[in-house]
């Protein structure tokens, strides 16, 4: 039986099927086996992909890209901001719900982040099904290990929109490891995996223990500053520097123009990832010039020598909070696009000089691969017998917090479970109220990196009797493997009882 693994990033999307034991990726319509996460909204049509992505110098206003970034997310949202400074779009509040303004055609048109995503997956359904020639729906959708509840919710409900029975969502460093059968062999005895991704847009660096066919997250890192992207920027900088000096123009400033040179410094970066050098030809640059440059790999290196040092910075620091060396980590695994680039492997060769590089596979899609690596498990696949599984640890994505008021009135946030901790997991923690309350509120918080807490859920005690000492509230929080949250609290004095379940959104 076959199935789908769907890696839905922030600049690509990638799809694997999963058939007669084997996983591959499949090519698009356009011949590519990884799609541009571009949408293009037109009078009369949707397009995805490249198409869209390379006609976006002319529709930029109408044509949305990076729309994981703003999935599950409200206006407010720091994330979203960044989106809407970075992209040039118009994101908006419509009906209490984030929207985008488009002006299609003489109207304006609003669409949900969601729908976005949903054309997006129906295209990588119908890239799949015509490498099939059937109807598979079976799929495994991955997503990043700091996505929130609302932000897994939203990628779940835009494919199933689109179509897909959503078996399993699957944090991207697990199936990074499951494309390369690390932590199959349960024989084997405990392990340090470190798994290194640099996308289009962000930098995550997960390092895991591997004991016994069985997957732990010890610590991750995760950084939007640094991505693909900001290779692509620099060079094209550089191009626009080119120009200014043989024909006397400035396009710094020309929206255009940059996005043209941005397009064509990036297929010139794709290049030096496999050629010593790449010619960059833009095709009426400005003012009918037609502009062409060639770039050295060297030089490449050159301009983006602060990107790369800030690119594997991250590493050490990581090890250390996991109390561990690059000498503890027997294993490397390379994802994302932008992993490829050669000077970058060298520095982490470099940097685990004695330790195995995982990199055989295309990096851009080996995410996808080990998806549809688990979507062959999940849907029973003939000749994988139940003991020859991998089991994922499953841990929290976000710090699950209580909150409380200190003796000054000041608002305290408590930490029950820690980003990172292997679930299930049970935590016990006592409240304490004055005894002149007749009613207690507890609210729980969860919290991604770098973010605002966000509050998950409240529980009120009534009817307390009042006493002359403080009201102890024990307070029991469970979260289990799926993610959803359990809460229970009784009021020591009169064991009264309030219970409250968090439902996961994957």
């Amino acid at each position: 039986m076959a199935a789908i693994g769907v890696h839905f990033g922030y600049t690509c999307a990638c799809v694997a099927i999963f058939k007669d034991g084997r996983a591959d990726v499949v090519a698009n319509d356009a011949g590519d086996r990884v799609t541009p996460a571009v949408v293009s909204y037109r009078a009369t049509e949707q397009i995805v992909g490249i198409a869209a992505k390379q006609g976006r110098v002319r529709n930029a206003a109408n044509t949305i890209v990076k729309v994981k970034q703003v999935l599950g997310r409200s206006l407010d949202d720091p994330e979203t901001q960044a989106h809407k400074t970075e992209t040039k779009l118009q994101v908006v509040n419509k009906q209490e719900k984030l929207k985008y303004e488009l002006t299609v055609g003489e109207h304006s048109e609003y669409v949900a982040p969601e729908d976005v995503a949903k054309l997006i997956f129906h295209k990588m359904k119908e890239t799949a099904q015509s490498a099939l020639g059937s109807d598979v729906t079976e799929a495994v959708i991955t997503v990043p290990f700091e996505f929130a509840h609302a932000q897994k919710r939203a990628l779940r409900e835009a494919a199933e929109a689109a179509g897909f029975h959503v078996l399993r969502l699957i944090h991207e460093p697990a199936a990074a490891l499951l494309a390369y059968n690390i932590g199959q062999d349960c024989s084997a005895g405990k392990s340090h995996v470190l798994v290194y991704k640099l996308g289009g847009t962000s930098l995550s660096v997960t390092v895991l223990e591997v004991n016994g066919g069985m997957f732990r997250v010890l610590n991750t890192h995760t950084d939007h500053s640094i991505g693909g992207e900001r290779f692509t920027e620099a060079l094209a900088k550089h191009l626009a520097a080119e120009f200014k000096r043989t024909f006397k123009h400035d396009l710094s400033s020309n929206t255009r123009a940059m996005m043209k040179l941005m397009n064509g410094a990036d297929m010139a970066k794709h290049s030096l990832s496999t050629l010593g050098a790449a010619n960059c030809f833009v095709d009426s640059l400005h003012d009918g010039i037609d502009f062409e440059c060639n770039i050295s790999r060297a030089r490449f290196e050159l301009l983006c020598s602060s990107l790369f040092n800030k690119s594997i910075q991250p590493i050490r620091p990581l090890l250390e909070k996991a109390g561990l060396s690059t000498s503890d980590i027997n294993q490397v695994v390379l994802c994302g696009g932008s992993a490829r680039i050669p000077r970058l492997q060298h520095m982490i060769r470099e940097m685990f000089s004695d330790v195995e590089l995982f990199n055989s596979a295309p990096p851009d899609e080996v995410i996808a691969v080990g998806a549809a690596l688990e979507a062959g498990l999940l849907v029973g696949k003939d000749g994988l017998a139940p003991e020859e599984e991998s089991v994922t640890v499953d841990v929290s994505a976000n710090d699950i917090l209580v909150k409380e008021v200190d003796e000054s009135g000041a608002e305290v946030f408590t930490v029950l479970l820690p980003s990172g901790t292997p679930l299930p997991a049970r935590r016990h923690h006592v409240l304490s109220g004055g005894g002149e309350l007749s009613s207690f509120c507890l609210e729980i918080y969860q919290r991604s990196v770098k973010e605002q807490p966000e509050k998950l859920a409240k529980i009120v005690l009534r009817n307390l009797q009042p006493k002359e000492e403080n009201h102890d509230i024990d307070t029991v929080v469970t979260m289990k493997r799926d993610g959803s949250v359990h809460v229970s609290c009784v009021e020591q004095n009169s064991g009264r009882p309030e219970v409250i379940t968090i439902a996961a959104a994957s």
